[in-house]
């Protein structure tokens, strides 16, 4: 994969800093700093922090301030609801340890009540880590340590695999050998309306034996697949959204170790975020890369300076990252201001009815993009602004990510990107980073692969995740 970072624009497009057509858009990023600049200069400041259990025994830390003391107010209660569910999302847990002001205590433990802001996200937690959610309130001595646990993922380049990134409107099948790509393509798919698992199954079933026609044989099978997957079983994932829980638990959850059972071949899976960043690493030959697939959602994985994946969820598709309590709502969570709203093609129809273009009723996610990028292309300034709005919000966003990962790359690909409406993208949220939050906010490259390999490098990446044998 050949990459380019990609240079700041001399405005030849009339980029705009603010998000041209949702001027209503407050940067959680800001907020966040300008709340915890009030909290440095605050003589009542107490601290919050929080400490995250997914996998039994493995714990995450962090740590904030509440500017008011004992005595809360709007900002102090947004900022602990906006902090929580962001650490839910992109450090995962069905155990939450706090330590707190009492009135951060009693407003957290109501976000998790049935009907609270948060249900839906520890209801969601309990079927990742198949455990109840549990919050545990204690103080700052009882805290759980942080656990330096990481991983290596992937790299491995020898013998001939087949690699496959599973998306919401399509799918990408790779066939590698000795780590060049002989084979890819992507294959066309409508999975969250099936209700029938079969149709997913069958559906890889045919992409992969296609690549395996160009493989003198097959020696392992790497995946990469939007949702939480868990020792290669499929823990929750929109794609099966439509399947009935019972079936879901029976069928879609092992469906991978079916795939592996059929194929007899050693075979692993990671979510889609971890190797988009995985990708990048490959790519530019070094650790600490955020990466961030914008497709039908948003996809982020995270690489750390070692060059390990933590075991963070990284689904920051549904974090936060707009402070407007009215900001448009998630279809799926019912959440307001996260980010597959902003950074996915999600993103690109809500805006498209933010224009005059005509779109027909009815028409797909996948084709409003296609159509928003033709007209940008051939210079229609209306396609263009959605395109400067989508970068506006990377630029500003990538500050609130800087702020809970410790990343020098930032890696961003995905069908969002691709084309003349993707150069805009990119070069808004250069200058929204320069001009805005300059060195000491944004001390990170924002980088982008070439064409091919921001549609199709996701399945080259996952197939050199599984060794071919354990040593």
């Amino acid at each position: 994969m050949n990459t380019t970072t990609s240079s700041s624009s001399d405005g030849a497009h009339g980029i705009e800093k603010s998000p041209a057509l949702d001027p209503k858009f407050l940067p959680l990023g800001r907020f966040f700093m300008d709340y915890e600049r009030r909290c440095s200069q605050s003589p009542d400041a107490q601290p919050i922090e929080i400490a995250l259990e997914g996998t039994p025994g493995v714990f995450s830390r962090w740590r904030g301030m509440l500017a008011t003391g004992n005595n809360p107010d709007a900002e102090a209660l947004a900022y602990l609801q906006h902090a929580v569910k962001f650490l839910l999302w992109a450090r995962g847990g069905a155990t939450l340890y706090l330590t707190a002001p009492v009135y951060a205590q009693r407003h957290v433990a109501a976000l998790f009540h049935e009907g609270g802001a948060l249900a839906f996200d520890a209801g969601l937690m309990s079927r990742a880590f198949e455990r109840p959610f549990k919050l545990h309130i204690c103080a700052a001595n009882e805290l759980p340590d942080e656990t330096d646990r990481g991983e290596k993922l992937g790299g491995h380049l020898d013998g001939c695999r087949l690699g496959f990134d599973l998306g919401a409107s399509d799918y990408k099948i790779a066939a590698v050998r000795d780590g060049e790509a002989v084979f890819s393509a992507e294959f066309p798919w409508n999975p969250v309306v099936e209700k029938d698992p079969a149709y997913h199954y069958r559906r890889i079933q045919e992409g992969l034996r296609q690549a395996a026609s160009h493989l003198p044989r097959v020696d392992a099978i790497g995946g990469s697949s939007a949702g939480i997957i868990v020792d290669n079983k499929i823990m929750v994932a929109s794609l099966f959204r439509a399947v009935p829980p019972d079936v879901f638990e029976q069928r879609v959850k092992p469906l991978f170790l079916r795939l592996q059972k059929e194929w007899n071949v050693p075979l692993a899976v990671a979510n889609d975020g971890d190797v988009t960043a995985l990708a990048g690493a490959m790519s530019l030959k070094r650790n600490g890369i955020l990466g961030i697939a914008m497709g039908s959602s948003e996809a982020v994985g995270y690489l750390d300076p070692r060059g390990r994946i933590l075991g963070w969820l990284n689904e920051l598709a549904f974090a936060p990252v707009d402070a407007r309590p009215d900001a448009p709502v998630d279809e799926w969570s019912r959440a307001p201001g996260v980010g597959a709203q902003y950074f996915s093609q999600q993103a690109v129809s809500r805006l498209l009815n933010s224009t005059d273009i005509e779109i027909p009723r009815g028409m797909p996610l996948p084709e409003r993009l296609l159509k928003a990028q033709k007209l940008a292309t051939d210079g229609d300034k209306r396609a263009e602004r959605i395109f400067e709005t989508i970068g506006a919000y990377l630029g500003h966003t990538l500050p609130l990510y800087r702020h809970f990962y410790d990343f020098g790359d930032v890696l961003a690909l995905g069908r969002v990107t691709s084309g003349h409406g993707g150069e805009i993208l990119i070069a808004t949220a250069h200058i929204v980073l320069q001009e805005l939050y300059g060195e000491s906010g944004a001390p990170f490259q924002l980088i982008v692969p070439d064409e091919r390999s921001r549609r199709v490098g996701q399945a080259v990446a996952a197939a050199s995740l599984p060794p071919l044998s354990v040593t």
